[in-house]
């Protein structure tokens, strides 16, 4: 672990305490405001559960390191100025956890990596800036794959993050840590990255809510770059409202990002709200309603083949006849490339993290190993800071923009990637206001079980095409498999993360699957 016990202060509650966690970030924001909370009562009890999660046998080792003294002083900041009226208070005094590869100021920014061991941001992520000014306060950084390179969490050089749900099983990845967080009931919100799926595989994994915006609609700046044409910052929350609270208010363009685009930002918590006053008068006796008419929800063949899990086919079919039933239209559509788009993917991913991480050579930053002369330096350094997922990949990615080589694999792979954008383009451009499909192909994988790669990377078929399309993605329970949770995707078009909102909240509110409750790193 990235940080010790001995200097955090807990004041344990009894057992009969209140669960701050069961508050939606909402509720929470407003009791702080009004008093019925105490700021205080909260940190106790998000560091609390902390200890219990990350303490002793079968500790989940979601986080990397903690901030207890910078919440302390950030809570009481935030009581200083609670009646000035002069910021956002959204978040007001909520707890967020954030993925290790987010830039902080107090906490290390490592990207749970060797060779970044205990380097700490000179600047904060935009993203934090945000949540920062509405109130939020990061308690702690959370686990990952390294470099974000991984579906499982179980590639980071401090050991592997364990699913809340069933100790003995992945939380996904890369952003398993931040997942884990949420579904422990640590922390209602927290920030993750997405290049291929690393929201929306743990957040399906671990049953809670997790979303890939549109590329450009929230600042990269001050996320450690993998690949930087699919890299972005994405958000969990344990519901719909929590997650689109929470992507509103680290949603913009920023002037440190020349990628973040210029476009107007939906109230997406009004959209929620929208969606749950519908979906509550379609149920009225005197003059019912359907929510979702006119909507017309696309279903891609190339997301239900026939090696699909049948539990979690039988819950996406559950999930479209409950879409049916509140008045949109289910239509069968094709987007044809989508058979490509995990060979595309690794080849563009690694070949951009292959010059993305050329900087970590040992001169500027992070790990040196002492060498006489400066390639020898280099060698050693990268050889003992960089983990075996990440050396592979920096490999692939080098020989496939090297001369004889590039034109073969890496401009062809950009070729097939527009192809498959334009497959969402043209699916859109029919009618379909918003795609269904499964998140994952499966459900949570045994940890240690799959040691192919290319098998791992398989993993990510149903999410990488969002990323390579830059179209806007989630993720959000819909139900169990085998005693696990099973995700159902939603993507929109591009910058139409309301629809996909109105969708998701009207959805959940139907199925009304009960909260899971988990105890001391223990699903019950």
């Amino acid at each position: 672990m990235g940080f010790s016990w001995s200097h955090v202060s807990i004041r344990m509650s009894d057992q009969n305490a209140m669960n701050v966690s069961m508050f939606s970030v909402r509720e929470m924001s407003a009791a702080l405001l009004d008093g019925s909370l105490d700021a205080m009562t909260v940190l106790d009890r998000t560091f609390e559960r902390i200890y219990q999660t990350e303490h002793g046998d079968g500790a989940l080792n979601a986080f990397r390191a903690l901030d207890p003294e910078g919440a302390l002083s950030a809570a009481e900041q935030l009581a200083d100025h609670s009646t000035s009226g002069s910021s956002d208070r959204r978040l007001h005094g909520v707890p967020v956890a954030v993925k290790d590869n987010i830039a902080t100021l107090r906490m290390p920014t490592g990207c749970a990596s060797k060779i970044l061991e205990g380097y700490i941001s000179p600047y904060e992520a935009t993203a934090i800036t945000r949540l920062r000014a509405a109130g939020a306060i990061v308690v702690g950084k959370t686990n990952m794959d390294e470099f974000a390179m991984g579906s499982s969490t179980e590639n980071s050089a401090y050991g592997a993050t364990l699913n809340p749900l069933d100790r003995s099983r992945v939380p996904g990845g890369s952003s398993g840590g931040s997942a884990a967080a949420v579904a422990a009931g640590v922390v209602r919100i927290a920030l993750g990255s997405e290049t291929g799926g690393s929201v929306r595989q743990p957040a399906a994994f671990c049953g809670i809510v997790g979303v890939k915006p549109t590329y450009g609609r929230v600042s990269r700046f001050g996320l450690v770059a993998f690949a930087s044409s699919l890299d972005q910052i994405g958000v969990f929350g344990k519901t719909v409202e929590d997650a689109a609270l929470t992507l509103q208010i680290i949603s913009g363009q920023d002037s440190f990002d020349a990628t973040s685009v210029d476009t107007p930002v939906p109230d997406f918590e009004k959209v929620v709200a929208s969606a749950r006053t519908s979906f509550a008068m379609s149920k009225s006796t005197a003059n019912p309603s359907l929510p979702l008419k006119g909507l017309v929800i696309g279903k891609p063949s190339e997301y239900f083949p026939e090696s699909l899990d049948e539990g979690i086919r039988t819950r996406c079919e559950e999930a479209l006849e409950k879409l049916r039933e509140l008045g949109a239209e289910v239509r069968n559509v094709s987007l044809p490339h989508t058979g490509l788009a995990v060979p595309v993917y690794y080849v563009v991913a690694p070949a951009e993290a292959s010059s993305n991480l050329s900087r970590f050579d040992g001169v500027r930053y992070g790990m040196r190993v002492e060498r006489d002369g400066l390639r020898p330096m280099y060698e050693a350094t990268r050889s003992k800071g960089f983990g075996a997922e990440v050396t592979r990949r920096i490999l692939l990615g080098t020989y496939v923009l090297s001369a004889g080589y590039y034109d073969a694999y890496y401009l062809r792979a950009q070729e097939v990637r527009q192809r498959i954008r334009n497959d969402f383009t043209v699916v859109f451009s029919e009618g379909v206001h918003v795609l269904f499909t499964p998140t994952t192909p499966g459900t949570a994988f045994k940890l240690g079980s799959i040691s192919d790669p290319y098998e791992l990377y398989l993993s990510d078929v149903f999410t990488v095409t969002a990323n390579l399309a830059g179209v806007p993605a989630m993720s959000l329970p819909i139900g169990d498999a085998n005693g696990l949770p099973v995700g159902g995707q939603l993507i929109a078009s591009h910058f139409d993360e309301a629809t996909m909102f109105r969708v998701a909240e009207t959805l959940q509110c139907a199925l009304a699957l009960p909260d899971r409750v988990v105890a001391n790193g223990h699903a019950s």
